[in-house]
């Protein structure tokens, strides 16, 4: 791969003044075929990159929503090395920038070496790790580089500006920044400060941001893309596969649907 994937679309975006849109889905919710499905979905109504939820049993940075995902995904015996397989058999129909969002644990069980060649190997772009301090990162930041993926980290608004710049030396790809403190989830409205935020991020880092956690609707996203390069939606996608998980054919319906939505109002 000449250029990473992330990277490609990402420069593409910029080219032609347009804003990202980022969509979480949890892997092997409510099964993978249903995840494999609504990718393919998701890219033909807009979406411009895909986190695929590694599911696990202690997901502290997710709220409800995500987290009754992973244990719907964890019931149906997802693991790491299915969600390999999947990706592998995507990359047969798409090209679509795909990261892995996953906590430590699994990936270090794994194997860091392991994990980052057959990631390479299957086709993943890049890896988020929430709960992966950029202080203990460097093992898994050299393994990925190695196999030219990039390793997300994530800002937040009480990050430190000597930080910022430490974690914008480290990071490749763009910079997730995290709307508010907390957990994942949707939410009725957008703190007014995270403008602020974003600019404050900016001046310490010159990679692209992206911004999640809390964007549910088409305003929302509206509001964010204001201020960053992309916006990245998850827990409002996540709770339609939840809602319809017994009615597969409306979840195809639906999750593009607000794709799309989404999309045409950050346009």
């Amino acid at each position: 791969m000449d250029i990473n994937r992330v990277e490609a679309r990402l420069r593409k975006l910029h080219e032609n003044g347009e804003k990202g849109l980022f969509a979480f889905i949890t892997a092997g919710d409510p099964d993978l075929e249903t995840t494999f499905r609504l990718v393919l979905s998701m890219e033909k109504a807009g979406v411009d990159l895909v986190e695929l939820g590694v599911p696990f049993s202690d997901p502290m940075a997710d709220g409800p929503v995500i987290q009754r995902a992973s244990l719907r995904s964890l019931a149906a015996g997802i693991n790491l090395m299915r969600i390999m397989d999947l990706v592998r058999r995507l990359r047969s129909y798409t090209e679509i920038p795909l990261l892995l969002m996953t906590y430590y644990n699994p990936v270090l069980q794994y194997g860091l070496k392991r994990f980052a060649a057959d990631a390479a190997e299957v086709g993943v772009d890049g890896v988020i790790v929430p709960d992966l301090p950029l202080e203990e990162s460097a093992s898994l930041l050299q393994e990925l580089k190695e196999d030219e993926q990039h390793l997300i980290y994530l800002v937040a608004p009480t990050t430190t500006p000597e930080r910022l710049e430490k974690i914008s030396r480290a990071a490749r790809g763009f910079i997730y920044c995290v709307s508010l403190t907390g957990v994942t989830g949707m939410r009725e409205g957008i703190s007014p400060d995270v403008k602020e935020f974003m600019q404050r991020v900016r001046r310490h880092c010159s990679l692209p941001l992206a911004v999640g956690f809390g964007i549910s609707n088409p305003r929302q996203a509206a509001l964010m893309a204001e201020g960053a390069d992309a916006v990245i939606v998850g827990s409002a996608l996540v709770s339609l596969v939840e809602q319809f998980q017994n009615q597969p054919e409306v979840i195809y319906e639906r999750v593009p649907g607000l794709v799309k939505e989404l999309k045409e109002a950050i346009s």
